[in-house]
């Protein structure tokens, strides 16, 4: 079977050998890999189960200096220091009266739809994957401010469930136009939780984003793709509400916040999840054995039946040494039915 076939067997909840997996890093930490092993030769045994492409801009920025910008929704962000942050939101009260809400058209790049007909091209064998940036929970706070947001959800609620649907009105035109790529699915990006639970809690995510949520989820099984969406933090209280509005694939499984072989057990045979080696502690603190430990016990206990992608619950982060990262490829190729060896 091709990557994608295989992908896509997963999905359907059948299982395979070898299990799909994903590897991706950050900030030179794949530099790191090179100078680990003495080639970058190991680049060429990584399969390419799945493989991501976008079509929108989700923030237009505009420099303002070598550190800030300004995204079109009017919002300041700062590029200094790591992870980038919000310094001042775009709308500083309430109301959308005299708020200039962007057009979906402005964020539509035609050089990144080019680039992704390329690379879809390029990868026609793997599952190929659709995203724009920013979910329909995160915009709202980037455009009024994180506590601002929180603030009008309980006291300005009219005027934030008419923020949330104008978001959802783009998100919906970004489906259209993601699905006109030849994609397998359409990845959403939206952290509800942090690793205590819910932000919001689950009553108010259900009576704010879950009916909304439902109408993106549609939108995309509408034009025959694949809904899945990365969440950071705990989610558990609301995984029978994700599955039931039709995600389709849920991607980090951040095992710091919660137990990814409980969820297996719970619903693993209704949703696909995705990841689930910790990324704040196994990968970067770990030693080797606990690493190959680790994906063993996931590859044993989350592959039956199908319904499983393994994977980092992120990206490989830059604190991460060089021989962490061989220890994660290496256990990944091993334990998933690849051949051990990389170089």
């Amino acid at each position: 079977m091709t990557p994608r076939e295989i992908v896509l067997e997963q999905i359907s909840h059948r299982e395979t050998r070898p299990i799909p997996f994903t590897l991706s890093f950050e900030e030179g930490v794949d530099t790191r890999l090179d100078e680990y092993y003495g080639t970058d030769s190991w680049r060429e045994r990584l399969p390419a189960y799945i493989v991501n492409v976008t079509a929108i801009d989700p923030d237009r920025p505009s420099p303002i200096d070598g550190v800030t910008y300004r995204d079109a929704f009017g919002s300041v962000w700062s590029t200094a220091g790591r992870p980038m942050h919000l310094l001042e939101p775009g709308l500083k009260s309430p109301s959308l009266d005299r708020y200039d809400f962007p057009s979906w058209e402005i964020f539509v790049d035609e050089n990144l739809r080019e680039q992704a007909l390329e690379t879809c091209a390029k990868y026609s064998d793997s599952f190929l994957v659709a995203g724009f940036g920013w979910g329909l929970f995160e915009r709202p706070w980037i455009i009024r401010g994180f506590e601002n947001a929180f603030s009008d959800m309980i006291v300005e609620t009219d005027f934030y469930e008419e923020l949330l649907d104008r978001v959802l009105q783009m998100h919906l035109k970004f489906v259209e136009v993601s699905a006109q790529l030849p994609v397998d699915g359409i990845m959403f990006s939206d952290d509800w939780g942090d690793q205590r639970g819910v932000l919001i809690g689950p009553e108010r995510w259900r009576k704010l984003l879950k009916p909304r949520l439902a109408k993106l989820y549609e939108a995309v099984h509408s034009h025959g793709k694949i809904a899945l969406s990365h969440c950071c933090g705990n989610v558990a209280d609301i995984m029978p509400d994700i599955v039931e509005i039709g995600l389709d694939v849920l991607q980090s499984i951040q095992p710091e916040a919660m137990n990814p072989y409980e969820l297996k057990s719970r619903w693993g045979d209704k949703i696909t999840f995705w990841g689930g080696l910790g990324s704040q502690g196994v990968i970067p603190f770990g030693t080797r054995e606990t690493i190959f430990e680790e994906v063993r016990r996931l590859c044993e206990r989350m592959s039956p039946g199908g319904g499983y992608i393994l994977g980092p619950a992120k990206a490989l982060q830059p604190e991460t040494s060089g021989a962490n990262a061989a220890a994660v490829l290496e256990a990944f190729l091993q334990f998933s039915g690849h051949p051990a060896a990389v170089v």
